[in-house]
């Protein structure tokens, strides 16, 4: 089941997150870190009534944040769509005892979804560019690759930005 992320859900969030980093670490991906994400992050997204969690079995497996803010950062990326009337996807994570079923998936076509039924002319997103099984999730989903963006905090390492047009 997917519901809407409130307050209470963002420890276990965070748990979630950490266990996603180490298992990232493992794997030479060094995409999430002691500054990002953050529990002020999940805060705010809770704020702004964008995030989603992934629930089974009564547990939290995963999240994704579905925004309409446009980060500073993706402000020189050559879109292919105005920027005027689209959704940002952030924050997608599937607690690894549970990835390789298919929730990460499942999160993204429930946010493709809501972009359809919401009227939104495209989904956007960034990957880190060290990630090539991310880069390949969305590409297998129709996604376009355009351009990079830089999070120094994050990693000296690109992070690629997509767009699927609606």
């Amino acid at each position: 089941m997917i519901r809407k992320g409130n307050l209470k859900d963002i420890d276990a969030i965070m748990v979630m997150i950490k266990a996603c980093a180490k298992a990232m670490i493992t794997n030479d991906i060094y995409q999430w870190n002691e500054h990002y994400p953050n529990p002020k992050a999940f805060v705010n997204d809770v704020k702004r009534a964008e995030l989603y969690v992934l629930i089974k079995d009564e547990t939290l497996i995963g999240t994704i944040v579905i925004s309409t803010y446009m980060d500073k950062e993706y402000i020189p990326v050559k879109w292919l769509t105005q920027n005027d009337n689209n959704i940002y996807i952030h924050r997608l994570a599937v607690h690894p005892k549970f990835q390789g079923s298919g929730h990460a998936q499942q999160l993204m076509s429930f946010a493709e979804n809501y972009a359809l039924e919401n009227y939104y002319n495209s989904i956007r997103l960034d990957t880190f560019s060290q990630n090539k099984r991310n880069q390949k999730f969305y590409e297998l989903r129709g996604y376009k690759r355009l351009g990079d963006i830089y999070f120094p905090k994050q990693s000296e390492f690109p992070f690629h930005c997509y767009e699927l047009v609606l």
